[in-house]
């Protein structure tokens, strides 16, 4: 059975009394972080979640997947660099092929493989692609257009 995995994690908000917004991550209880009001809070989010994220893979620790929403939650998506690279690690663990064997697949170095699954290192999307594709999984982009601005209406 073909499964779609996304990588937008669950995160709620919640007020401190410094005024601040904390913002915690049920699946990654480690990603803590807080913002001054809600847009500085969801972009210090989302680095935290890509950090949280990082640091799991390069210790090889278990990603989980991300829960479903519940009422009161934000989604928080990693960027498109570490969105690719944890799906290739999660590709690369669901084909149970080492780094050898990838390398072997893709016609490289192992150390480039190494690279690719290196969070903090900046890597061709295109080669993220080829390496996905070379355990037998696809690499999708998805695109969701911003809300359309709501409309206002004049009150007489």
């Amino acid at each position: 059975m073909t499964q779609n995995l996304g990588f937008a994690y669950p995160a709620r908000l919640e007020a401190t009394e410094d005024g601040t917004l904390l913002v915690r991550f049920r699946d990654l209880p480690e990603a803590l972080t807080e913002g001054a009001d809600e847009a500085d809070a969801f972009m210090e989010a989302t680095d935290c979640l890509e950090e949280a994220l990082a640091h799991r893979m390069l210790q090889r620790l278990d990603i989980p997947l991300p829960s479903r929403r519940a009422a009161g939650e934000k989604l928080v998506a990693p960027g498109l660099q570490i969105a690719a690279k944890l799906a290739l690690t999660l590709a690369q663990k669901a084909a149970g092929l080492n780094n050898v064997a990838l390398a072997k697949r893709l016609g490289c170095d192992e150390k480039e493989v190494r690279r690719l699954l290196d969070p903090h290192h900046k890597s061709r999307l295109d080669r993220l692609d080829a390496a996905v594709k070379a355990t037998e999984g696809t690499l999708e982009l998805r695109f969701r257009p911003p809300p359309e601005p709501r409309k206002r209406v004049a009150v007489r």
